[in-house]
C-alpha cells in the first residue's frame, strides 16, 4: 500500500462514492456533502488520500475541515476511509493534516467538532482521536393523542383563541423568541449573534422549509394595570414551527420551544400544552437535545409509557 495525499479535485466525489458505497450512518451521508474543493468563502480545506497501485492513483479516503456561520466557536471536521483501507493510519494522518490546516483558519478558531452515532467506527475513531461528547441528541416521534388536551380559561372557544394563535412565520415577535430560545439551549456550542434576519433565514422563511407556526400565549394582560379589563395579547410562552405537513403515517417535522425567561415549571407546562395540541390528531417528529430541559421533561415520560419513540440512532456531538 502506497498512500499519497493531495487537495480535493473535481470528480473525486464520484470516484470515492464508487469505493465507499452507501454511507454507514445518516450523519456520514450528510457530511459527505461537505467534501468539496478548498476555498476561502467560506473557508474550507479538503484533502484526499490516494492508494497508488501499479502506478495508478485511486482515491480511497478524504477529510474536510471548515468554518460555520452558525456555531462559529468550533470548526466542523469529517474524515472517511474506505472499509478495506481502515486501521492503516490513513484516517489519523488526514485528521493530523486537517488540524494543521485549522491553525490557519481566518477566524483563528482551531477547536474541532463532529457528529457521530454510538457504536459505529466513526464514534470509535473520534474517541481515539480525543474527541469527547459535548451534546447528546435524538429524534423523537410523539404519537397522536399522547397527551390530554389542555383546557384554557372557562373552556370556551373564545378562551382558547386568546391563548392559541396561528402566527405568520415572518413575525418579528416570533423570530425574537425563537432566536433567544435557540441560543439558550445551545450554550454548550454558542450560535453567536442571532439577529432577527438571521433567525428568519435559518428557521422561518420558505428556504428553511417552514410551513407555518403556532404559538401558545400567556393570558391576556391589561396595558393599564390591575382593575382595567385585559385587552393586550399575552406574551408568547411556547412556539411550534412545522417544516413538513404530516399525516397518520408520516409525522410532521416540528421545532418546538419556549420563552427562555420562563421558570422551569412554566416552561414545562407551556411545552406540554402546545405539544398536546399539535400532536392531537397526527404524530410529530422533534429533535430533542439533552440541553432542552423542558422538552425532555415532557417527552421522557411519554417514551417510558410507549406514547413516544426514538426514530433512528442517537447522535453525539463530539469535540476536542
Amino acid at each position: 500500500m502506497a498512500i499519497q495525499y493531495r487537495e480535493w479535485r473535481e470528480g473525486d466525489d464520484l470516484a470515492l462514492l464508487e469505493i465507499w458505497g452507501d454511507p454507514e450512518t445518516d450523519q456520514a451521508g450528510q457530511f459527505r456533502g461537505t467534501l468539496a474543493p478548498s476555498g476561502n468563502a467560506p473557508w474550507r480545506r479538503c484533502i484526499v488520500a490516494e492508494d497508488v497501485v501499479d502506478g495508478v492513483a485511486i482515491p480511497v479516503a478524504a477529510g474536510v475541515v471548515h468554518e460555520a456561520s452558525l456555531h462559529p466557536e468550533r470548526l466542523w471536521v469529517y474524515v472517511e476511509v474506505a472499509r478495506d483501507h481502515r486501521r492503516a493510519g490513513i484516517g489519523s494522518t488526514l485528521l493530523m493534516m486537517l488540524r494543521r490546516e485549522a491553525e490557519g483558519s481566518p477566524s483563528g478558531v482551531t477547536r474541532l467538532r463532529c457528529k457521530v452515532e454510538p457504536g459505529t467506527t466513526g464514534a470509535a475513531f473520534a474517541e481515539a482521536a480525543g474527541l469527547t461528547p459535548i451534546q447528546h441528541t435524538r429524534l423523537v416521534v410523539v404519537e397522536p393523542a399522547a397527551l390530554k388536551l389542555p383546557v384554557f380559561g372557562d373552556g370556551s372557544e373564545e378562551a382558547a383563541s386568546e391563548r392559541i394563535e396561528d402566527l405568520a412565520t415572518g413575525s418579528v415577535e416570533l423570530s425574537d423568541v425563537v432566536g433567544r430560545y435557540y441560543s439558550s439551549v445551545h450554550g454548550w456550542d454558542s450560535p453567536g449573534e442571532l439577529g432577527i434576519g438571521t433567525v428568519q433565514r435559518l428557521f422561518l422563511d420558505e428556504l428553511s422549509g417552514a410551513h407555518g407556526a403556532i404559538v401558545l400565549r400567556a393570558p391576556k394582560a391589561s396595558a393599564f394595570g390591575a382593575g382595567v379589563p385585559a385587552s393586550r395579547k399575552g406574551k408568547i410562552q411556547a412556539f411550534a414551527i412545522s417544516y413538513a405537513q404530516g399525516n397518520s403515517d408520516h409525522p410532521s417535522d416540528v421545532f418546538l420551544g419556549h420563552e427562555p425567561e420562563l421558570d422551569a415549571d412554566e416552561a414545562e407546562a407551556a411545552v406540554r400544552d402546545l405539544l398536546a395540541l399539535i400532536a392531537y390528531q397526527y404524530p410529530v417528529l422533534m429533535e430533542v437535545d439533552d440541553s432542552m430541559s423542558a422538552l425532555r421533561a415532557v417527552v421522557g415520560p411519554l417514551m417510558e409509557a410507549g406514547k413516544a419513540r426514538r426514530q433512528g440512532s442517537e447522535t453525539f456531538v463530539v469535540s476536542d
